[in-house]
């Protein structure tokens, strides 16, 4: 009786656990008759799962991989503002430390590089720099054991981003099984994330393949897989979702009232966000003066563990309800804090029992808009500003926006006098907004979106057939 082909599923942090352990794809794996493995480094225990799991024990990088690995996504904006004479790469751009001794030495030698480097002929000695690092390491040498030992067909990464990613891949690859890895978000491309490096690609579309491929012009068109994304899967199963009657009286909302969503973003993307749910939860009061029933579920974001919302939650408990997200702190690092399968199934049922959502910039109305709910998206400044160079226009400039097919995809909140008619629009006549929320989401991520994890596995089979 022929093996079942051994596939590795890398998880080099928490990232990909929402899309790859909580949703369907390892049970469409199984089915599709693959041998399912977790090498897995985050302080979950998928075992709990009912998995099958091998742990990173020692996933500890070389001293000098984090400086490379900076200074390459400094080199990759400089190439892409040279080749597009577009100035916005600066924006995703971090500042950089000099508070410590270590930080400034750290910092200096990352500017020397980029600047010295700024070239592709600089950019492919970084890169090859970062591999000649990785593979001095400890780390890499637990991970050849580790491949040498289970021998699996392929190894699928399924996170682009982390630095503990490479010394797995490139362990793979001294033992030629062929790998891959998964583009993780629908903003990341442009903002010169890329750290590993892999036989394949699966991205969400086809526009993000074309941007991989301008981004990364030295990879090959026919190694990359368009499959779409399995974070929007779990909308379609509605037989899963909590009823209304249940999930009122679970968090404490009025069966009686319509509800509209605010869903926070974390202090680095929008340091006002506390002010911008204040300005909602005094729309809501005005609507409510006018005969309207509302209140706002408050979705706070979930690795914000902050006090900064506890005032505007206690002066404004009549209107908002916090419903805190179902993530679990298994450690003390930003890293360390996990989603889990619970958090899915609240997610969802916020969405189907609330009217719309409110955000500053989230890919959250994708996940309104698989439910034909629509979104509004803030726009404006408040006036007085935690941080004072910080603004809204510097996030709708980014280049993922520009996916937009028109301007009415959203609901757009240009001031704060506007959130009360923007909501009654949102609750009541919402459909041409949904339907061009609708066209953005099937360019920013393959139709139909239920399928994604079946056209992975339909694309891992065909790369083990090949090689």
């Amino acid at each position: 009786m022929k093996s079942k082909p051994k596939i590795f599923i890398l998880l080099p942090d928490g990232i990909g656990l929402r899309n790859f352990a909580y949703s369907e794809f390892h049970t469409i794996g199984e089915k599709e008759n693959f041998d399912l493995v977790f090498w897995n480094n985050t302080p979950f225990d998928l075992t709990t799962l009912g998995f099958t799991e091998i742990k990173i024990g020692n996933s500890k990088s070389h001293p000098l991989t984090e400086t490379y690995k900076n200074a390459r996504k400094q080199i990759e904006l400089n190439l892409n503002i040279r080749r597009t004479k577009d100035r916005v790469y600066d924006t995703y751009r971090f500042p950089f430390l000099y508070n410590t001794v270590k930080k400034a030495i750290k910092s200096s030698v990352t500017q020397l590089m980029s600047f010295t480097h700024s070239s592709q002929y600089g950019l492919t000695r970084i890169r090859k720099k970062i591999k000649h690092k990785e593979r001095k390491t400890l780390y890499y040498h637990q991970c050849l054991e580790t491949l040498q030992k289970e021998r699996p067909a392929f190894v699928f990464c399924t996170n682009q981003r982390p630095m503990t990613a490479i010394a797995p891949l490139l362990a793979a690859e001294e033992l030629g099984i062929p790998t891959a890895t998964f583009i993780f978000s629908w903003d990341n491309l442009p903002k010169a994330t890329m750290v590993v490096e892999t036989d394949y690609y699966f991205v969400w579309s086809d526009l993000m393949k074309k941007e991989l491929l301008f981004y990364y012009p030295y990879l090959k068109e026919e190694r990359v897989f368009v499959t779409g994304t399995p974070q929007f899967e779990s909308h379609f199963d509605k037989a899963k979702i909590l009823s209304k009657e249940d999930f009122c009286k679970q968090y404490h909302l009025d069966l009686n009232k319509r509800y509209i969503c605010y869903s926070g973003d974390d202090v680095t993307t929008c340091p006002d966000d506390p002010k911008y749910l204040e300005d909602v939860a005094i729309a809501v009061r005005e609507l409510n003066q006018k005969g309207h029933a509302l209140g706002i579920v408050f979705r706070r974001c979930p690795v914000d563990f902050s006090t900064r919302y506890d005032k505007v939650l206690e002066d404004y408990k009549d209107v908002i309800t916090p419903i805190v997200p179902l993530w679990e702190r298994i450690g003390e690092g930003w890293n360390t804090i996990l989603p889990t399968p619970d958090d899915i199934a609240l997610q969802n049922a916020t969405i189907e029992h609330t009217e719309m959502v409110v955000n500053l910039g989230s890919s959250m109305v994708f996940d309104y808009v698989a439910h034909h709910k629509p979104c509004a998206f803030i726009n404006y400044d408040v006036d007085q500003k935690i941080i004072t160079d910080w603004s809204v226009k510097k996030i709708y400039q980014y280049v993922h926006f520009r996916s937009m097919p028109n301007k009415e995809a959203v609901l757009w909140i240009n001031s704060p006098r506007e959130i009360s008619t923007i909501i009654e629009k949102g609750i009541t006549t919402p459909s041409l907004i949904i339907e061009n929320a609708q066209k953005w989401f099937e360019i920013i991520n393959q139709q139909p979106p239920q399928e994604a994890s079946q056209r992975i596995w339909k694309a891992i089979k065909t790369i083990i057939s090949k090689e």
